[in-house]
């Protein structure tokens, strides 16, 4: 079978994607619905002054929200509809995932099966209403306070941008879910990878501009696309690179069956955290300065001077930056992979680790090679992110492509290419099962 398999996969073209009817309904429904969430990140907000909100924005663009203005394809540098994009959602399945690993109560539903994964679904999707009613009334107030971008202050400004930024991020939240269903790849993701992707083309030819006037050298540029091409080959790599623990099964008899015993590997991926950590890391970093980017201040106070030594390039911003990622890859991967639920579960399926007993000394084992394993995904993650930061500062680029949206973007390039394959194969698959059916009804 595994044979078949590759050899399908070896054989997969553009040829193939053309017969494909099922597939190509689902690719034409993710662009149809990728197109729709773009039209929607250009539409603004009523009762916003375009030019005022351009100079404020570029006032506060190095702190939070600049990290959530590439998130969101420029989306909250034009205040539009979609501003909040998904992250309210993301936010919510954050928190949700935490809490399950805190409360009995969900996590008990979560070990319900399919039953409890609905109730969870629903929990998340009440979360992120709540999230996205407080973050839409945090930016309308900030809105009016901030000198003349809105043209009429008010009740009605206030209560219309917290109904408008709430239903855009449940109608990215419906259109996600309806891509993972109708569409090929992750909905969430896809919605996220769009964004990041969008304003890629501008800079890259605003980069190109300058080196033809002259402002960057043409080797810089080269090196850098060189330099690009490198990290996204070692981050596939870092991506797929796993750590797989050989698992036995005794031989077992079913009936008056005989079943002899088999062999099987449990894959502990490098990076268990995903983006998780130079998310949560670039938030926390960034929050003093989109503080201070609010506040009429003279330079001196807390805000302030935390703005100063945690700017982009600072050696203490560095420093952060890397422990924090550090801390919430082993935070979060402890979060999400319990060792000693995957030792029980071994357990009660007869399974074991060669040379290692069942039970408490298999958890023992098992997350002591994921902490080993973790030490190089952290470490990975260290690298990757601080790669752009370092070209951004020393090298003076004029873009900010940061490690976040390039592990986003290679990941989700990943998965989708990954489903599309899963895809074909299961259409040739079904191609060679008819051909079979026809043989053997010729031959009767």
């Amino acid at each position: 079978m595994a044979s078949a398999a590759e050899q399908l996969a070896a054989n997969i073209n553009f040829g193939s994607i053309a017969k494909a009817e099922e597939l190509k309904k689902r690719i034409w429904f993710t662009l149809g619905a990728l197109i729709v969430y773009r039209l929607g990140t250009y539409i603004p907000l009523p009762g916003i002054n375009p030019e005022a909100l351009a100079q404020s924005f570029q006032n506060a663009s190095g702190g939070v929200l600049g990290l959530f203005n590439m998130f969101s394809g420029g989306a909250v540098e034009r205040m539009a509809i979609f501003a909040l994009n998904i992250m309210p959602y993301i936010s919510a399945s954050i928190i949700v995932q935490l809490l399950t690993s805190v409360l009995p109560s969900l996590e008990a539903l979560k070990k319900e099966g399919e039953a409890g994964r609905k109730i969870l679904n629903q929990y998340t999707r009440y979360l992120t209403v709540f999230l996205a009613i407080f973050q839409s009334w945090g930016i309308a107030v900030g809105l009016q306070s901030s000198g003349n971008i809105v043209l009429a202050p008010g009740p009605f400004f206030l209560i219309s941008t917290v109904i408008t930024l709430t239903g855009g991020t449940m109608f990215l939240m419906w259109l996600g879910e309806q891509i993972t269903s109708r569409g090929i790849g992750n909905g969430t993701s896809l919605i996220i990878f769009a964004g990041i992707v969008a304003n890629l083309p501008t800079a890259i030819a605003g980069t190109l501009e300058l080196g033809r006037q002259g402002a960057i050298s043409t080797g810089l540029i080269l090196g850098v696309i060189v330099m690009a091409v490198a990290i996204i080959y070692f981050v596939v790599f870092m991506e797929r690179a796993q750590r797989r623990l050989l698992i036995n099964y005794p031989k077992r008899q079913v009936g008056n069956r005989m079943y002899e015993g088999q062999t099987s590997f449990l894959p502990l991926k490098l990076n268990t955290s995903g983006v998780i950590p130079p998310i949560f890391a670039s938030s926390l970093l960034l929050l003093p300065a989109t503080i201070a980017s609010f506040q009429s201040s003279d330079g001196t106070g807390i805000i302030a001077t935390l703005t100063a030594y945690l700017g982009h390039g600072r050696p203490a911003y560095m420093f952060l930056y890397a422990a924090l990622i550090v801390f919430f890859a082993f935070f979060y991967t402890a979060i999400v992979f319990n060792p000693t639920e995957t030792a029980d579960n071994l357990k009660k399926q007869g399974g074991f680790i060669p040379g290692i007993r069942p039970g408490e000394r298999t958890a023992d084992f098992i997350d002591q090679v994921l902490t080993r394993i973790t030490v190089l995904g952290a470490a990975y993650l260290v690298i990757i992110c601080l790669i752009p930061e370092l070209l951004v500062s020393y090298a003076a680029l004029p873009f900010y492509f940061g490690g976040t949206s390039l592990l986003i973007v290679v990941s989700v390039t990943m998965d989708t290419v990954a489903q599309v394959h899963g895809h074909l194969l299961a259409h040739q698959y079904e191609g060679l099962v008819k051909k079979a059916k026809l043989k053997g009804a010729r031959r009767r």
